[in-house]
């Protein structure tokens, strides 16, 4: 790959999980990717109302190193719209363009009926999954607009199985998936004519650390009883999400616009 690669990328929540998976999915694409996280863990940026470490900078760090020349780690949290705006104007200065952008920042929280659910749960839920996908559109769309080839631009935003079904004890994270749900197409509807498009990919049960902490917030030992959820009766890996949302991140992905994609195995709640 050149040093002024033909296509640029910006990636959220790219410290692990998914995110970290689609970073090095569109690196062997032949992206440039600018790779932001909050990098919390632990730390006092972690949402209230979330109990379990999130990424560190060790972790983002490392997802850098896999192609230094093309990757730039941005700390920054998508609960803010001047951490989004320095990614993009990284993007800009560094490579020259934005060509794509991946949502894929978010928590999870919950275990309990909605009524004994705790306003912290909602609030960090709301201001990450559902206002970091709302900030990073209203940031981003405006330099995949500018882009050399607008046509080919695309905003994909990581939902859930939860966008489209109810889960048992998981009513706000069911809640904040739907609105992502609702954000591309309300973006996808305000892009008409414009070349770019909107898309949100819907992972079924996948083996990252947030499925982990859902296992927790049942009560589970481990993640394998999520299998059951899927017919493929298995968990799903991130890599393999990450190619979906590689392939909706492409030229030839226009036909998508507006579409939720269920990279779900097969969802069964």
């Amino acid at each position: 790959m050149s040093d002024h690669p033909r296509r640029v990328a910006l990636v959220t929540g790219a410290g692990r999980g998914i995110g970290a998976a689609t970073v090095t999915s569109l690196l062997a694409h032949g992206y440039a990717v600018v790779a932001l996280d909050s990098c919390a863990e632990d730390g006092p940026g972690r949402p209230r109302g979330v109990d379990y470490p999130l990424a560190s900078r060790a972790q983002l760090d490392a997802v850098a190193a896999n192609a230094p020349a093309h990757v730039v780690p941005v700390v920054g949290d998508v609960r803010s719209r001047g951490d989004l705006e320095e990614a993009c104007a990284a993007a800009v200065s560094r490579f020259g363009r934005l060509d794509a952008v991946v949502a894929a920042a978010a928590v999870i929280a919950g275990g309990g009926p909605l009524w004994e659910s705790s306003p912290d749960q909602l609030q960090a839920l709301w201001e990450v999954d559902v206002l970091g996908v709302w900030n990073t559109a209203a940031v981003a769309v405006p330099h995949l607009l500018a882009s050399p080839d607008p046509s080919g631009a695309r905003l994909v935003a990581v939902s859930s199985a939860a966008g489209t079904h109810g889960l048992h004890h998981l009513a706000a994270y069911t809640t904040v998936k739907h609105a992502v749900v609702g954000i591309v197409k309300g973006l996808a509807a305000d892009l008409v004519g414009t070349g770019v498009t909107a898309v949100a990919v819907a992972p079924g049960s996948t083996r990252t650390e947030m499925l982990q902490a859902t296992a927790e917030l049942y009560g589970l030992d481990g993640v394998d009883g999520f299998t059951q959820s899927q017919l493929l009766h298995r968990l799903l890996e991130p890599e393999e999400i990450a190619a979906t949302i590689a392939f909706c991140c492409s030229r030839e992905a226009a036909v998508l616009n507006g579409s939720v994609v269920h990279a779900d195995g097969g969802f069964v709640p």
